[in-house]
């Protein structure tokens, strides 16, 4: 009886990896959900979130991520001061050991300038993560509608080419 829990067990958590498919794990590092958001024609410039989680005893760090959708890609960081948004280039992010980094709209991303085409809903993309001690980590980037889940009204900022706040 035991042996057919396991077997049925084992049967959901491969159907529900192979439906969601959407995490990867290097080492001690899980990368989950990474996204981006639909871009307007003409855009150039979007960002990519994800979240890092380390599992292991050693910390280790973000240091750059390509891909052949952008011309240029790049771990950034977006804060507002008073009323004024700033994103800054960052030159790598730290993810200690047991700890967790998400990249999301309005705080820490991944940018993507010089957009090879217009994200569709629905489309996806390689990027590849470049870590100092896991080395590199490809994962596909999902192309979602703003509407899921509600976007930030600085996460629009990336989505209408507003990159010019440095």
């Amino acid at each position: 009886m035991r042996s057919k829990a396991i077997i049925v067990l084992m049967g959901v958590l491969g159907f529900s990896g192979a439906v969601l498919g959407h995490d990867y794990t290097k080492g001690d590092l899980q990368i989950g959900h990474p996204y981006t958001r639909v871009t307007p024609p003409g855009a150039k410039a979007a960002g990519a979130y994800l979240s890092i989680d380390n599992k292991g005893k050693a910390a280790d760090r973000l240091l750059k991520a390509t891909s052949p959708a952008a011309g240029s890609v790049a771990p950034h960081s977006m804060s507002m001061d008073g009323n004024v948004m700033r994103m800054r280039a960052v030159p790598s992010i730290d993810v200690g050991p047991g700890a967790s980094v998400k990249l999301a709209p309005g705080g820490l991303h991944i940018m993507l300038e010089d957009l090879k085409q217009p994200l569709k809903s629905g489309d996806k993309f390689p990027l590849i993560l470049h870590f100092e001690k896991a080395g590199q980590v490809k994962v596909d980037v999902q192309v979602q509608d703003a509407a899921l889940p509600a976007a930030k009204a600085s996460d629009n900022a990336h989505q209408h080419g507003g990159h010019t706040m440095h």
